[in-house]
C-alpha cells in the first residue's frame, strides 16, 4: 500500500427481485438511483496513483458528499475488473440475455475475444469477484424466472458517467491501455462515436473525474488507461512509463553524438509511421468483425 493512503469499504444492503426474466431484461442498462434499492453507502477517502504529463504523484481526495451525488468507485482488483467489464459490455451488446447468471459471468470472463489479457477464471473466482463488488455498490444482485440469481452493474451511478463514458471505460477494463483510435473502434460496439473527437472528449472528461489516465504525451499513439488499478498495480504501471521515457540529452553533447541522434529520430518517425498503420487495419478489422457478428445474428 502507498504510504499516506486509507481505504475504507462501501456497505451495500438489500437485493432486487424480479418477477420473470423479461422485467429483469427491463433494467438492463439503465442508470438507476440508489434509492431505488435501498443502497447504504459510505463514501471513502480514496488514493490513487495519477500520471500528468509524465510526472507521478499522489493524490489523496477526501469525499464527505452524501450518497448519490459524486462518483463512488475505488480501486478494484483484476478479477473484479473483469467481471464489471463483463457486465457493462454485455448489458449493452446483448441486452436480451441480461442480466447475467453465474455461468455466464464465468463464460464472459474467459472469452477469448475483446479481453487482455486471456483469464481463466473459475466460479471461485467470479463468485468472490461479485460479492466485492456488491460490497462497493457496484454490482446488484436480482432474481428471474425460477429463483436463478442473476447479477447487473451499477457502473453509472458507482463511475459517476454517462453512455459514452462507460463504453471506454469498459474497453478499458476488458482490454487494458488502448490508443486513441483503438478505444474508437473497440467501443463503437456499445456506443456510437462518429469520430476522434467525441472520444476525444469522452477521455477529456474521464481524466477530469480521475477515472483516466494518459500513459504517453499528447499525439498519435497517445495511450490511456483506467485508475481503477490497485496501489500496487498503479505503482508499477507508473514504473513501467517511467522506464520507456526517453534520457535527457548530456548538456555537452559530443560531435559523433549528432549522427546518432538523428538515425534514432528517424527510427522514431518510422515507428509512429508503423504504429499509425497497425491502428487503422487494427479498426478497419474491428469493424470488419462487427459486420460479420450482425450478419450471423
Amino acid at each position: 500500500m502507498v504510504d499516506g493512503i486509507r481505504h475504507r469499504f462501501y456497505s451495500a444492503a438489500g437485493s432486487v427481485r424480479v418477477s420473470d426474466a423479461s422485467s429483469a431484461s427491463k433494467i438492463g442498462d439503465l442508470g438507476r438511483s440508489t434509492n431505488s434499492f435501498q443502497v447504504a453507502m459510505i463514501v471513502p477517502n480514496r488514493g490513487r496513483l495519477r500520471l500528468e504529463a509524465n510526472q507521478i504523484s499522489v493524490n489523496n481526495m477526501n469525499e464527505s458528499s452524501e450518497a448519490g451525488s459524486e462518483p463512488l468507485w475505488k480501486p478494484i482488483d483484476r478479477n473484479e475488473r473483469r467481471v464489471l467489464g463483463v457486465l457493462v459490455e454485455k448489458a449493452k451488446t446483448t441486452p436480451e440475455n441480461y442480466p447475467l447468471s453465474l455461468a455466464s459471468l464465468v463464460a464472459g470472463s474467459n472469452q477469448k475475444s475483446n479481453r487482455a489479457p486471456q483469464m481463466q477464471l473459475d466460479e471461485d473466482d467470479v463468485t468472490l469477484a461479485l460479492d466485492k463488488l456488491r460490497a462497493v455498490g457496484a454490482v446488484r444482485e436480482v432474481q428471474g424466472s425460477g429463483r436463478v440469481s442473476k447479477f447487473r452493474h451499477a457502473a453509472y451511478e458507482w463511475l459517476g458517467v454517462d453512455s459514452a463514458g462507460s463504453a471506454i471505460m469498459t474497453e478499458l477494463l476488458l482490454r487494458g491501455p488502448q490508443t486513441m483510435g483503438e478505444l474508437r473502434a473497440r467501443a463503437s460496439r456499445m456506443h456510437d462515436f462518429p469520430d476522434l473527437d467525441m472520444v476525444a472528449d469522452t477521455l477529456k472528461a474521464l481524466q477530469q473525474s480521475g477515472l483516466v489516465q494518459a500513459l504517453s504525451p499528447p499525439g498519435r499513439g497517445q495511450t490511456f488507461a483506467h485508475c481503477l488499478y490497485t496501489p500496487d498495480e498503479q505503482r508499477y504501471l507508473a514504473q513501467k512509463v517511467l522506464a520507456n521515457l526517453p534520457d535527457d540529452e548530456p548538456a555537452t553533447a559530443s560531435s559523433s553524438s549528432a549522427p546518432r541522434h538523428s538515425v534514432a529520430k528517424l527510427d522514431d518517425d518510422l515507428v509512429e509511421q508503423l504504429q499509425q498503420r497497425i491502428e487503422t487495419m487494427e479498426a478497419e478489422i474491428e469493424e470488419l468483425k462487427r459486420r460479420l457478428d450482425r450478419i450471423e445474428s
